[in-house]
């Protein structure tokens, strides 16, 4: 047996490799969301795939989770073994994560936007016995078999009948295969970081973290039987997957999925009264996009009880165009190691405190805490930490980081923040994407909501490039929109009037389009490196 399969299987060996961060509730059993449904109302409609154009009930969902378990267990799949999916959004990502409960087996979510090589490193890393893929990534999923030792691939084909995945689901259909006796602190999930710095790290996601996501946001966010949640993200991120699809799942509601992100499609779905719409989140990028399309004044958001933002500070001119639009923007903070939900705005105090991510969810905690780790006062920024039974137990294979990640129990998210004196929380910017320009310290997100202004910029991002005067100095790099010109005088002369002379960008870059990951948002080390390098010319 492998070192990998005996730490997965050995919740001794998770416990030993959180330092001495306290268990979570390991007498807890963790419930089938599937079986309740099914047994309560099975001819609820559980998902609605529009990009295959099929639709699910509780009990369809719960055969196919069958199914796929009886498939999974007949090659050899068991506790602790994983099985990575490598697809576009589709009702396969639930049938396998459940399908994965049920065994006690653990689920590896693969970004398709990587290379080979990317993901040859994240395959190596968990050894999935087995490797779920569309259809059209069948090339890589070939080259990745070779790579790294695969025991088997399944192919997705766009939910015909005759495709593989299909097929096998017909198979094994009306078999229940035994169900592994699983707790709160067993894995169920693995997600890769996008990889900021150095090597991707594997999240651990118990079924503990998933439950108490459900409640933490499920609640505030108003989720309920009659919730028709529409997904844009990539099922693959905690996003995605997380918010809020599987909160959905867990109270009866419908989960309704789009393949990708358009802009129009998903403006035209919000208003179409035939889906019904009543739920959405996204990171702060489809927000802008969708209001900078021309069917964003005309379209009908009047059914949305809820449209949460999270992932990445959010503009306030974003904020601002939801807002007249009748939508105003529930800000949350969250992460892939907090399952994701830790701090929710509460619709209430969407205007009063507009720019806020809000205060703790029901078993969340936080810190404010300076260098030297004491806690911060009203206003002082300093770096969030959190902590509850939502906290991943650490990092797959990576004792050294997970022990790097925590204080105690407090998990260091690396966001500098800071709180006014009501206790609301506001997200200043990422702790590494700060820069020191003359001894002052510059949060790139304040500065970037001030760009966002000009009428001319469709995407912006700030970045710290070397000075020889102050040490770092700010450069603007700007996205326009189609037919504006901007120059440098005019950037500098507008922020002047609402910045800081420090936060002025001494330089402007202008691009195509930022670089994003598959959620949207902006991949700075990718503008690092085309614009900081040891050979790169300083800015004057």
């Amino acid at each position: 047996m492998s070192t990998t399969t005996e730490f997965v299987r050995d919740p001794d060996a998770i416990a030993s490799m959180t330092t001495s961060r306290p268990r979570g509730h390991g007498d807890v059993r963790a419930y089938d969301w599937l079986d309740h449904h099914a047994a309560n109302r099975s001819v609820k409609e559980a998902v609605r795939d529009l990009g295959t154009n099929r639709s699910f009930t509780y009990g369809d969902l719960s055969r196919r989770a069958d199914a796929m378990a009886a498939f999974l267990e007949s090659i050899g799949i068991g506790r602790g073994d994983r099985v990575g999916v490598l697809a576009h959004n589709g009702v396969e990502f639930f049938d396998v994560q459940f399908a994965c409960a049920r065994l006690g087996a653990i689920c590896v979510l693969l970004n398709w936007r990587l290379t080979v090589p990317e993901l040859e490193y994240i395959l190596n890393d968990s050894s999935p016995t087995l490797l779920v893929h569309d259809a059209a990534f069948g090339e890589s999923a070939e080259e990745l078999q070779r790579r790294c030792s695969i025991g088997a691939l399944l192919s997705i084909d766009g939910g015909t009948p005759d495709s593989p995945y299909e097929s096998v689901l017909a198979r094994y259909d009306g078999e229940h295969p035994e169900r592994a006796g699983l707790t709160h602190d067993d894995v169920i999930t693995i997600m890769y970081t996008s990889g900021t710095t150095g090597l991707p790290k594997g999240a651990m996601i118990t079924h503990g973290m998933n439950f108490w996501n459900c409640v933490n946001l499920g609640i505030p966010a108003g989720i309920g039987l009659d919730t028709v949640h529409l997904n844009v993200l990539p099922l693959f991120h905690t996003g995605g997957l997380n918010c809020y699809s599987n909160p959905v799942l867990h109270a009866g509601g419908t989960v309704v999925i789009l393949t990708t992100f358009d802009p129009g499609e998903t403006l035209r779905v919000l208003g179409d009264p035939a889906q019904g719409i009543t739920h959405f989140f996204a990171v702060p990028a489809p927000y802008q996009f969708m209001m900078q399309h021309p069917d964003f004044d005309t379209t009908d958001l009047s059914r949305l009880r809820i449209a949460g933002v999270g992932g990445a500070p959010c503009a306030l001119t974003i904020m601002e165009a939801w807002t007249e639009r009748g939508v105003p923007l529930a800000q949350g903070f969250g992460m892939t190691e907090t399952s994701p939900a830790c701090i929710f705005l509460d619709t209430d105090d969407a205007l009063r405190k507009i720019g806020s991510t809000g205060k703790a969810l029901m078993h969340t905690e936080y810190r404010i805490v300076n260098e030297e780790g004491d806690d911060c006062g009203p206003d002082e920024v300093g770096e969030l930490w959190v902590a509850g039974p939502n906290i991943t137990p650490g990092y797959w294979n990576k004792p050294e980081a997970t022990a790097a990640a925590f204080e105690g129990r407090w998990l260091k998210t690396g966001d500098a923040a800071r709180a006014d004196d009501e206790g609301f929380v506001y997200i200043v910017d990422r702790w590494k994407d700060m820069y020191i320009s003359g001894g002052e310290n510059v949060y790139p997100a304040e500065v970037e909501n001030v760009l966002y202004q000009l009428p001319e910029v469709a995407e912006a991002a700030i970045i710290g490039v070397p000075n020889d005067r102050w040490g770092e100095v700010g450069l603007a790099v700007l996205a326009l929109k189609e037919g504006e010109q901007l120059d440098r005088q005019r950037v500098q002369e507008y922020c002047a009037e609402r910045l800081a002379k420090f936060k002025v960008p001494t330089d402007i870059a202008i691009v195509d389009e930022l670089p994003r990951n598959a959620t949207g948002k902006v991949l700075k080390r990718e503008l690092r490196s085309q614009f900081v390098s040891p050979d790169a010319p300083k800015v004057s």
